[in-house]
């Protein structure tokens, strides 16, 4: 950079870590980067965001906006799948500065000859650039300009709008300065951001109690999943099982005769990682359910859990991808005091970690092209940080649509971490959040702090690992506003199957674990069994699929209402066209009422003026007129969910 180089840029967001990791995006969303922008004294400056998809040639030019304080904006549309890369390039634009400064100086009364001689030297900075007619007119600005006789006349031109257009269209960029990063985007397709999971074991699908289930068992259910509105259908492992030390019920350490084991303790003589339970049916019974399911518009999810049964064929074939104990045991997996001796962590640092790694990479390749696309990932913090960076991009440069799920309750940085070197969305701390003051600080964290660019979250109000304290009641209610709140505060969200519509709750005492769990034991489901809770869920992944302002997490803004156990939000689509008041009774005993505040600033209404307040759920309208409204929720339905036109 030359010494003449006098704008500074600075403060460019959205940014993550200084552009050590990429912003996240979806197709068809604008990228507003905001920026300050300055020089020295008082001299006029112009500048440009630059985008270009990754490896193109060339950059694309979108101006810049004042915002006010030195603080700039810009933006552009994101098209297409993939990176793209964005930075920003400024300059003292000197010949702006002259017509400025002569605007000024004329208003004043003074006589700006000279100045319009002065002018000359940018007239001719611009000549060789513009179009034909264009220069024609430039060359009679030259002209004019020098000619003290049509002094009125030039002054008039010189001050036009005209010539200030062109200025602008041909700036000289004289010094410029260029920011020294190219900040990068990465552009997911639209169910990155916008998702309805569905949870249950293929073991648990029969209809014959008693009897193991199967792909085929799970493709009849499909439509079931379908007409409840959900979009991705997640399986817990489905390969074979290891048979040393197998967990029994209850996670027992011995497992009886017959008891099928935890899904997670992978691998036996049956196969590792690219194989079948051969109880489930074939792989080309799999491969026909992914098929199926797409032809009703659900993914099916791959549980990708990265560690091994003791009897897993890695463990004979790769001793050196494990640790070993100084006895000449395996080291099996621990998280003190809980153990998992039914499992053996892969050594991530072993001297092969190179092999490793591709071995890993291929266990994915292997079922994406058997048609997964959507893989939700066991316990990745319990892999290095570097190791899922290169894994997530490797996979992305060549199968873009593939999207990854981070099952990952652990620290906030950790979790943050994986979301930035490349999961696409992300378990958080939903479960444990449950009173208004918890739900709106977590919201307003999610929605408001740095990580909104690159933490897309996905509620789960239970997992078969989680069932949450305040569940454990078994109170429908509870169950009612839990899943509502999960599918309307957040645009990804997921339900435990059965489990949770049947309101199983029963709980290891003392323990946020599920007493009886299907972890350990196939279960017979009543899949013909209908429920008020199956019917909302139904109901509301309808009304998501036809509201865009419940397809983003970050629109939310809370509404006033001084009752401390009705939680209310607004939600607006990017057009503003589409407008949602929620309100939602926490309280699963007594009905709640309450006054609340319509935020009519962002409906561009005032008071008196009516709104139409349609509930969704209910399908009954209201007119409101007033800010302040009043509202009154029973328990058996918790939530009015307003449409306002």
């Amino acid at each position: 950079m030359k010494g003449q180089a006098r704008v500074v840029i600075e403060n460019v967001k959205p940014s993550v870590d200084g552009g050590k990791f990429f912003v996240k995006k979806i197709v068809g969303q604008t990228l507003k980067v905001t920026f300050d922008f300055f020089v020295d004294g008082h001299d006029v400056i112009s500048g440009r965001l630059l985008y270009r998809r990754e490896n193109a040639k060339k950059w694309i030019a979108a101006p810049i906006h004042f915002l006010g304080n030195d603080a700039w904006e810009a933006s552009f549309l994101l098209e297409k799948q993939g990176f793209y890369e964005y930075t920003l390039e400024g300059w003292v634009d000197y010949a702006l500065n002259w017509q400025h400064g002569l605007q000024k100086k004329h208003r004043d009364g003074q006589h700006v000859q000279v100045e319009l001689k002065d002018g000359v030297q940018y007239l001719e900075q611009i000549k060789s650039k513009a179009k034909a007619a264009e220069k024609k007119y430039i060359n009679q600005l030259i002209k004019l300009f020098q000619d003290e006789k049509t002094y009125d006349k030039a002054v008039e031109e010189a001050l036009s709008t005209k010539l200030e257009g062109l200025l602008h269209q041909y700036p000289a960029k004289k010094f410029a300065v260029r920011y020294d990063q190219n900040l990068k985007v990465w552009v997911d397709r639209k169910k990155a951001n916008f998702s309805a999971w569905y949870e249950f074991f293929p073991r648990s699908a029969s209809q014959t109690p008693g009897q193991h289930g199967t792909f085929a068992d799970c493709e009849r259910l499909l439509p079931r999943v379908a007409e409840m509105g959900f979009d991705t259908l997640y399986f817990p492992p489905i390969h074979p099982i290891g048979e040393v030390n197998r967990k029994g019920r209850n996670n027992s350490t011995t497992a009886k005769k017959g008891e099928p084991g935890s899904p997670w303790g992978i691998g036996s003589k049956h196969g590792g990682h690219k194989a079948v339970h051969p109880e489930l049916g074939t792989m080309a019974d799999y491969e026909r359910l992914i098929k199926k399911a797409k032809k009703l518009g659900i993914e099916v999810a791959m549980d990708f859990a990265l560690q091994c049964a003791p009897d897993h064929p890695y463990v004979k074939d790769h001793p050196e991808w494990f640790v070993w104990r100084s006895d000449g045991t395996v080291q099996y997996a621990e998280n003190p005091p809980k153990k998992y001796q039914d499992i053996l962590p892969i050594h991530f640092e072993c001297d092969d970690w190179e092999n490793l790694w591709q071995e890993l990479l291929s266990i994915a390749l292997f079922w994406i092209e058997k048609g997964v696309q959507v893989f939700r990932v066991d316990n990745p913090h319990t892999k290095p940080f570097r190791f899922w960076q290169w894994f997530i991009a490797e996979i992305k440069q060549k199968h873009p649509d593939v999207l990854f799920l981070s099952e990952a309750f652990s620290r906030p940085a950790i979790m943050h971490q994986l979301a930035k070197v490349g999961f696409s969305q992300s378990y958080c701390y939903f479960n444990w959040r449950n009173t208004k003051e918890e739900l709106t600080e977590y919201l307003t964290e999610l929605t408001t702090s740095p990580s909104v660019d690159y933490f897309r979250p996905n509620f789960w109000p239970t997992t078969p690992d989680i069932n949450p304290y305040i569940l454990q009641s078994g109170h429908e209610s509870t169950y009612l506003s839990r899943f509502f709140l999960a599918a309307t505060l957040s645009s990804n969200y997921g339900i435990y199957g059965p489990a949770y519509e049947y309101l199983v709750h029963q709980a290891v005492p003392g323990k946020e674990e599920f007493l009886d769990s299907e972890k350990y034991e196939c279960r017979h489901w009543d899949w013909n069994k209908s429920t008020r809770l199956k019917e909302l869920m139904g109901l509301v992944n309808r009304i998501r699929k036809e509201n865009d302002a419940l397809q983003s997490t970050d629109n939310i803004q809370f509404c006033a209402i001084e009752n401390p156990q009705i939680l209310a939000y607004f939600k607006q689509s990017p057009d503003k066209t589409n407008n949602l008041l929620i309100v939602v009774n926490l309280d699963p005993y007594y009905k709640q009422s309450g006054w609340v505040q319509v935020p009519l600033d962002q409906l561009g209404k005032k008071e008196g003026d009516n709104l139409t307040m349609n509930d969704l759920i209910t399908g009954v309208s209201y007119n409101w007129t007033k800010e302040w409204n009043y509202v009154e929720l029973q328990p058996n339905l918790p939530f009015h969910l307003f449409r306002i036109s």
